[in-house]
């Protein structure tokens, strides 16, 4: 699933496509993908300007010259792309939108993502947390004091901190030296300091790398990432640590993939 690089690289190449543009037409291919499903979502959107486009956690939301706002979740295989209007429309092709000197295009094969028509309701962020890049340490502590969860899993929750998942948990964990099931409301004041500065660093070298790309994400260029070739441990069960050349382990938390150094991140207890 596309997190925080991969949405913030996507927003920042529609940006200077998109703004100040006028959307001429709109064609919906999946009504399914439109909550409420009551929204005649082309009808509200033709003719209007787009004035605004941002990144809340994984969500890109996108503001009109109206005031009114929507939002598209990639879920794990959606793509925003910007294209010709005259390229074939790929399979799993749900929404088109055409705006002058090009179209929009959001494709999604398994559609666990969608478009979310919020109107002139500025409270879209609803329960998320805040963002990684601008939390702060005393912030995130006392937000994990709170849970008795595993680090790996406490981080994973939207509500605690938006737009983590399980490649940036993971890497961010394995910068700080930190073991993956460690309680989070056990870690050290220290421990949440050399977090937070973690976080924030493998983030923002992600950014510089236009995310990762392991199977289906592309920028709105159709451009890949290339940050999965830094992964410290993410996806590298087996292979040697790079600071240590231990090999990599890999556990099942949350029902989720999750890499670690067991060298460089001591177990919790010693275990």
């Amino acid at each position: 699933m596309p997190e925080l690089p991969e949405v913030q690289t996507v927003v920042n190449t529609l940006r200077p496509r998109l703004l100040g543009k006028v959307i001429r037409a709109v064609r919906l291919e999946r009504h399914d993908v439109v909550t409420p499903a009551e929204v005649d979502l082309a009808g509200i959107l033709t003719g209007r300007t787009i004035s605004c486009i941002e990144r809340r956690g994984k969500r890109i939301v996108f503001m009109l010259d109206d005031g009114s706002r929507f939002y598209i979740h990639l879920g794990m295989s959606g793509r925003l792309t910007l294209q010709n209007p005259c390229d074939p429309v790929v399979r799993h092709t749900h929404l088109l939108v055409d705006f002058d000197g090009g179209q929009l295009r959001f494709t999604d094969p398994r559609r666990f993502g969608g478009i979310w028509w919020l109107g002139t309701n500025d409270s879209h962020a609803g329960n998320m947390g805040p963002e990684p890049l601008a939390v702060r340490p005393e912030q995130l502590a006392r937000r994990l004091s709170k849970t008795t969860r595993a680090i790996k899993n406490a981080l994973l929750d939207q509500t605690l901190i938006a737009g983590l998942g399980n490649i940036y948990v993971d890497e961010s964990l394995f910068a700080a030296r930190i073991h993956p099931l460690i309680a989070a409301n056990a870690l050290e004041p220290e421990q949440i300091r050399r977090l937070n500065r973690a976080i924030k660093s493998t983030l923002r070298r992600a950014l510089r790398h236009r995310g990762s790309t392991l199977r289906d994400y592309r920028d709105a260029d159709g451009v890949a990432g290339g940050f999965q070739n830094l992964h410290r441990v993410y996806d590298r069960e087996g292979k040697p640590c790079r600071n240590c050349r231990t090999p990599i382990e890999r556990i099942v938390l949350g029902g989720r993939s999750t890499h670690f150094c067991p060298n460089c991140q001591p177990a919790p207890g010693g275990r």
